[in-house]
């Protein structure tokens, strides 16, 4: 049976915002059918996870019209939060439909920041797939106009997605994303086959002092898929720090958070992730684990990422430029 537990995260979140930030589009909120697996059996290709039934918000600028480009953005650890709200209106103000997927509230968890092993980064994939798949199916959406956009946990749905074998596996038959877009991506894992891709343009950004997810590992991966001859760029702000595109909220302090910026990890054999350094399987219990991380907001970062994403998506999806306006305020 499908877990039918939404929660009240989202529908706090989405009330929330009702009034100050739906005068020019339309939101919908929409169930959506997916299914939760171990990483190990998400590698294994497993199709037969735990049914789960899960909800995001669509949202469609009221003046759009014809077939349009839609986002689906993939949260973080903490889940649906306001920096997911304002990249929505920015999304928006370009002519983009924007679909905010929650992972969590229907799953019952309302955080992993300090127990990541309540859900698998990469199961979230499936999550991001699924919403792929019911947006291709919409009148309204493009379907070969659909990119995704994660946040640190998120993201690695959002760039990995880019993986044929993870394609093959989980997406809907004959569609991939059209574009992937990752901020603070964990790039510490390498997994089998992580070259071979759809050949959908990725863009990373990311702070040079972030300290709960390590930018060295995204320049490794870049500088391989470079190698390939892949469309991939890595946008570095010097001394930003993680969750830098937080909109003007003060630092937060997590004191209990886990934090896996030292390790390195490999997809060894039968889907089990290794501890690069010891060859043994990697658990939360690891050495490289450390506790405590913290996020702080970069003006600067956020602006020109705000600006560096619009401008990828409007040329992506071939968009008139004139369209783009900030709500960065």
């Amino acid at each position: 049976m499908p877990h039918y537990h939404w929660g009240l995260h989202l529908l706090a979140f989405v009330f929330a915002f009702s009034l100050s930030a739906h005068a020019q589009v339309r939101p919908e909120i929409r169930p959506l059918e997916s299914m939760t697996l171990t990483s190990q059996q998400f590698l294994l290709g497993e199709q037969n996870g735990e049914a789960t039934l899960l909800a995001g918000e669509l949202r469609i600028p009221v003046n759009a019209s014809g077939r349009i480009p839609a986002v689906v953005l993939v949260h973080g650890s903490g889940g649906l939060g306001e920096y997911i709200e304002r990249w929505a209106q920015e999304v928006n103000n370009i002519g983009v439909a924007a679909f905010l997927l929650d992972s969590f509230s229907g799953r019952g968890i309302v955080t992993t920041i300090d127990d990541q092993s309540q859900l698998s980064n990469v199961a979230m994939m499936v999550d991001a797939y699924r919403a792929l798949a019911m947006l291709a199916q919409d009148s309204r959406i493009d379907p070969t106009r659909i990119a995704v956009m994660g946040f640190s946990k998120g993201a690695t749905a959002s760039v990995y997605s880019s993986m044929e074998r993870f394609r093959k596996a989980y997406a809907p038959a004959n569609l991939s994303f059209a574009a992937h877009i990752g901020l603070y991506t964990p790039c510490n894992t390498r997994y089998h086959e992580d070259e071979i891709l759809t050949g959908k343009p990725i863009r990373l950004f990311h702070g040079t002092a972030d300290i709960w997810v390590s930018i060295e590992r995204c320049r490794e991966y870049v500088a391989r898929l470079k190698k390939r001859g892949v469309d991939v760029t890595l946008t570095e702000y010097a001394g930003a720090q993680h969750n830098y595109d937080n909109f003007r909220r003060p630092r937060l302090e997590f004191p209990d958070a886990q934090n896996t910026s030292k390790c390195l990890l490999t997809e060894g054999d039968h889907g089990i992730i290794l501890n690069s350094k010891t060859g043994a399987p990697f658990t939360l219990n690891d050495a490289c684990v450390e506790k405590g991380a913290w996020v702080v907001y970069d003006e600067a970062a956020t602006v020109a990422t705000v600006k560096a994403v619009k401008d990828f998506l409007t040329a992506t999806f071939k968009l008139k430029a004139a369209v783009s306006q900030s709500s960065n305020r």
